[in-house]
C-alpha cells in the first residue's frame, strides 16, 4: 500500500456536492443488472452512468451478531432490487434532513459506475461523522465516476456504540476479539473483501482499490492502512 498526493479536497466536492447535473439525470430504459457473488442485482441506469443501491455486503448484525465481526451475507435468488438506499445505521444524532430509515440491519453498499466501464480504478468512499453519524447513501458519486473515469463504492458501517463499544464483558470464551470495539472497522474490511469479490462484474479493477474519506472517514481510512487484518485489501489512500 502507498499513500497518494491526489488532493483530498477536490475528490470530496466532486463526491459529496458538486453533481447537480448528473444527478437529476433520469434514468434511461437500458438494463442495469450485473452478477454479484450472492446472485444477480438490478440497478438504475442514467446518461452516462449506471447505480446499483443497498447491496449487502455482510449479515445483518442483529441478535447473536451484534458486538461481533461481521459475518458472510446469505446469497438470493431472483433478481436482487437494488434501485433504492436501504437503511443507514442506527445512530442518535442524524446529521442530513428528510425521511431517512435507520437501523441495525443496515451493513450495505452503493456502486456508482461509468456506462461504458471496463477494468477501471475502484474507489471505495468511507464516510465521516465521528463514527457516530452519517451513511454512505448521502453521497452522489455519480460526478466522480463519470468525470474521473472510475467506479465508486460508498459503504455504511456500524456507528456510535453499535460499532465502537469496547468492554471485557463482550469476551466469548477464549476469543478476545469480541472485546475490542472495532466493529466499525471490520465493517469496513468485509465492505473491501465484497470489492475484491466483485469490482470486476461492475467495470472495476480489484487490483485498483483506493480507500478514501473524510473526518472520521479518513482516520479510519488510516486505520486500515496499518490493520493486518485489510492487507492486500486495497492499494491506495487518500
Amino acid at each position: 500500500m502507498r499513500l497518494t498526493g491526489i488532493p483530498l479536497l477536490a475528490s470530496v466536492l466532486l463526491l459529496a456536492g458538486a453533481a447537480p447535473a448528473v444527478a437529476q439525470a433520469r434514468p434511461s430504459h437500458a438494463p442495469a443488472v450485473v452478477r454479484t457473488d450472492l446472485g444477480p442485482v438490478r440497478g438504475q441506469a442514467h446518461p452516462g452512468y449506471r447505480i446499483f443501491q443497498g447491496i449487502p455486503y455482510a449479515a445483518p448484525p442483529t441478535g447473536n451478531l451484534r458486538w461481533r465481526p461481521p459475518q458472510p451475507a446469505r446469497p438470493w435468488h431472483g433478481m436482487y432490487d437494488a434501485t433504492s438506499p436501504r437503511s443507514q445505521c442506527a445512530q442518535l444524532a442524524p446529521p442530513y434532513g428528510g425521511e431517512t430509515t435507520y437501523g441495525e440491519d443496515c451493513l450495505y453498499l452503493n456502486v456508482t459506475t461509468p456506462a461504458r466501464a471496463r477494468r477501471l480504478p475502484v474507489m471505495v468512499w468511507v464516510h465521516g461523522g465521528s463514527n457516530t453519524t452519517g451513511s454512505g447513501s448521502a453521497y452522489n458519486a455519480a460526478k466522480l465516476a463519470v468525470d474521473g473515469d472510475v467506479v465508486v463504492v460508498t459503504i455504511n458501517y456500524r456507528l456510535g456504540p453499535l460499532g465502537w463499544l469496547a468492554h471485557p464483558g463482550l469476551e466469548t470464551g477464549a476469543d478476545r476479539r469480541y472485546q475490542a470495539g472495532n466493529y466499525g472497522l471490520l465493517d469496513q474490511q468485509a465492505a473491501l473483501r465484497w470489492v475484491q469479490r466483485n469490482a470486476r462484474t461492475f467495470g472495476g479493477d480489484p487490483r485498483n482499490v483506493t480507500l478514501f474519506g473524510e473526518s472520521a472517514g479518513a482516520a479510519d481510512s488510516c486505520a486500515n492502512l496499518v490493520s493486518p487484518s485489510a492487507a492486500g485489501l486495497f492499494h491506495k489512500v487518500i
